[in-house]
């Protein structure tokens, strides 16, 4: 190994390697390209740093000038990126190398800049790496190393055509390794396609599970999956602790309940800029927080110091994404616990993802009230200030103590103290208890009480629902340390618990403020509380207007009197409209396309002449209007008569009439030439033409259709029979 990297190693206390970290820095793989899978936590991120060094730094032992970067490290979320730099960062300090980072959210004018004044490692999200190397601000002609990080979640967030542009850009003698805690099919086809004959190295026992994680299974009631998660992030209390949701929403609403008890809360989530999710993670850090509400987002890379409890609110989807979660804990060999919520509804679920994932959970219950007391007794009891030296001040203090009081009351309010900084444990149901039962529960009394009054009233807008909250955050109270609140013109009444208002105060300090223009004064005795508000709307409270009470409302016209028949009281009598028609004496009803015709009319018969009807017809008028020219044959009908027929069209069945008088010899014949589409068509006649002579142009194509069927038009568009006359028989003969 290389001496720099082995004295930091040293430096941030790496006795011995993990598993990973010594398959993948093994001197026989120096130039091998790698497909490794290792379970979370497990150090992969200072495994690839130790693999790649013997790539970039050759026999030297530091880096030289900073140009174009030799090395590229792809993550697939900003958190994980950032930490992949912090880990690089102090891995190679001693190599005199310049780690920079591409990360979507920052701004791109600062990462241009640093790209141009050189680096030696470059680290990123797909995304806006891709889009640096398009600008031209990324120039991967000296890359000499690539390594994906998590690449299966790359590939399950989108980013394959970003990871396949990238490391076509790449030179093709690089070094590709392949980071990821599972190998499906599309990492197996992506390390096939991009690789050279990579090397597998798996550190994973698929037959035991990781041994510093313990799995437990809460069952709770269905109403009391809240309370369950604030009574174990109680019993955990001084320890760090992430809670994962399944959407924004849940976040946003399990953040602001935890704060509302008093815990130490932070979230985070997919909606929260770059610059947010930076100071969440490192308040966590600074320990400025205890508690971290989020997504998904969190469940892989993230590395929380002293994280001891993953609390999993919603159930995860999948195995994958209850492993990485259960990763946040458990790292570097410290003992975790991950925690499964699970109300009746959920069950069967947990089992299965149990069961699936190969694990096995320790079926328990939500801690109780008084489990997590005991807890807080021991804690005070195991505190190291018992084994401090008392200093001479605090020795005068305390005579002076025991000389007023007896040692019981000291140490009773001392405990007192004590619980009151800390927010009271929940009060839970029975696992399997209905959901009804909710309203059941005893009610605890508030218990011995004090007042004290607020500086601000309804005159300058105050409300319970924003003064509870401040007083929880600015007063360091619980919900359960507040009774009732009264709101007046110009001051407000809170009631504390006795046990809370020393701790109160004193927190407050001599200026008594909860914030800028709401001080605090306590209230000896009961004080004259203003009258509570009315509950509901007010009646007559009608978008301004007072109407008055309900009963008092004019009515208008006055009651309306019942209807028994007979004449009408505001309308006189009803006129007679005489018996009313009925439906049989209004006469045959017509036919559908002749209703709205007016008065039906005798259709005239399309038979001329004395042609011989068909048995059955009915004998129409010899003479009358002409039928309509409109065939109802098939459609491509040839335009002229046959010589001696009349002056109709051809259509596919003949004509039911006698021909029209016979023509003079030079008779207009048919169209010549030009189909009848054609609207510059002209009619000529031609000497010695039959009458009505064949046409010259077929129109429309071949003829369609059944004889005396609907016409078909050149265009295959079938329309409906003609309307106008009957269906013309044929001839015999």
């Amino acid at each position: 190994m290389i001496a720099p990297l082995s004295e930091a190693l040293a430096q941030q206390g790496f006795d011995t390697l993990t598993p990973v970290q010594e398959a993948v820095s093994d001197p026989a793989l120096v130039t091998e390209d790698l497909l490794v899978s290792a379970q979370t936590g497990s150090g992969k991120t200072v495994g690839f740093g130790l693999a790649i060094a013997p790539t970039l730094l050759g026999d030297e032992d530091r880096f030289g000038p900073a140009g174009a970067p030799m090395a590229l490290v792809v993550a697939p979320t900003r958190e994980l990126a950032l930490q992949v730099m912090r880990e690089l960062d102090w891995l190679y300090a001693k190599t005199g190398a310049v780690v920079t980072s591409c990360i979507g959210g920052m701004d791109p004018r600062t990462e241009r800049r640093a790209l141009e004044r050189g680096a030696h490692i470059a680290v990123g999200t797909p995304g806006r790496l891709r889009d640096h190397i398009e600008r031209g601000a990324l120039q991967l002609g000296e890359v000499r190393a690539v390594v994906l990080d998590e690449a299966d979640e790359m590939l399950d967030l989108g980013f394959r055509e970003d990871l396949e542009f990238i490391l076509g850009e790449a030179p093709e003698e690089r070094r590709t390794l392949l980071f990821s805690a599972t190998v499906p099919p599309m990492i197996a086809k992506l390390a096939q396609e991009f690789q050279n004959d990579a090397k597998r190295i798996s550190t994973i026992d698929t037959s035991q599970q990781h041994s510093d994680i313990t799995y437990q299974a809460v069952k709770v009631a269905q109403q009391d999956v809240e309370h369950a998660i604030f009574n174990m992030l109680r019993l955990h209390d001084e320890e760090s602790a992430i809670v994962f949701a399944n959407t924004r929403a849940a976040v946003n609403h399990l953040t602001a309940r935890l704060a509302n008890r008093g815990l130490a809360t932070v979230s985070l989530s997919g909606e929260l800029s770059q610059a947010e999710r930076s100071h969440a993670l490192q308040a966590m850090r600074d320990g400025r927080a205890r508690v971290c509400v989020a997504t998904d987002v969190a469940a892989r890379g993230i590395d929380l110091p002293k994280l001891s409890l993953v609390i999993h609110a919603d159930l995860p989807s999948n195995t994958e994404t209850l492993l990485h979660r259960s990763g946040r804990t458990g790292r570097a060999g410290r003992k975790g616990i991950s925690a499964l919520i699970a109300p009746p509804r959920a069950v069967g679920k947990a089992q299965r993802l149990l069961k699936w994932a190969k694990l096995d959970a320790e079926w328990v219950s939500a801690p109780s009230a008084d489990e997590i007391l005991a807890r807080d007794e021991e804690r005070l009891l195991a505190d190291p200030a018992w084994e401090q030296e008392v200093s001479e001040s605090e020795t005068t203090f305390a005579e002076k103590l025991l000389a007023q009081r007896s040692p019981e009351v000291i140490a009773a309010a001392y405990l007192r103290l004590y619980h009151s900084r800390r927010a009271a444990p929940e009060e839970l149901l029975p696992p399997d208890a209905a959901p009804e039962r909710r309203e059941r529960r005893e009610k605890r009394e508030f218990g011995p009480a004090k007042w004290v009054s607020l500086s601000v009233g309804r005159d300058d807008k105050a409300e319970p629902r924003w003064l509870l909250p401040m007083l929880c955050r600015a007063g360091g109270l619980d919900k359960n340390d507040i009774g009732a609140i009264r709101v007046g013109d110009k001051e407000s009444f809170v009631q504390l618990t006795e046990a809370s208002l020393d701790g109160f105060m004193t927190r407050l300090g001599d200026s008594k403020a909860l914030e800028e223009g709401v001080t605090v004064r306590a209230v000896e005795g009961e004080p004259d509380l203003p009258p509570p508000p009315p509950r509901g709307k007010p009646r007559g409270d009608f978008g301004g207007r007072d109407r008055g009470d309900r009963g008092d409302r004019p009515q208008g016209r006055g009651p309306k009197p019942p209807f028994k028949g007979g004449d009408r009281p505001d309308r006189g009598p009803r006129p007679d409209r005489g018996p009313r028609p009925d439906f049989k004496d209004r006469g045959p009803r017509p036919e559908r396309s002749d209703r709205n015709a007016g008065p039906v009319k005798p259709r005239p018969d399309t038979d001329a002449g004395d042609r011989p009807r068909p048995a059955g017809a009915k004998p129409g008028p010899k003479s009358g209007p002409k039928p309509s020219p409109r065939p109802a044959g098939k459609a491509g009908f040839k335009p002229g008569p046959k010589p001696g027929g009349g002056a109709g069209f051809k259509s596919g069945s003949k004509p039911a009439g006698k021909p029209g008088p016979k023509p003079g010899p030079k008779a207009a014949g048919g169209f010549a030439g030009k189909s009848m589409s054609d609207p510059s068509a002209s009619l000529r006649s031609r000497p010695g033409a039959k009458p009505g002579g064949k046409p010259a142009g077929k129109f429309g194509g071949k003829p369609g259709g059944k004889p005396g069927g609907g016409f078909k038009s050149g265009d295959g568009i079938k329309t409906g029979a003609p309307r106008g006359g009957n269906k013309p028989p044929k001839r015999k003969g």
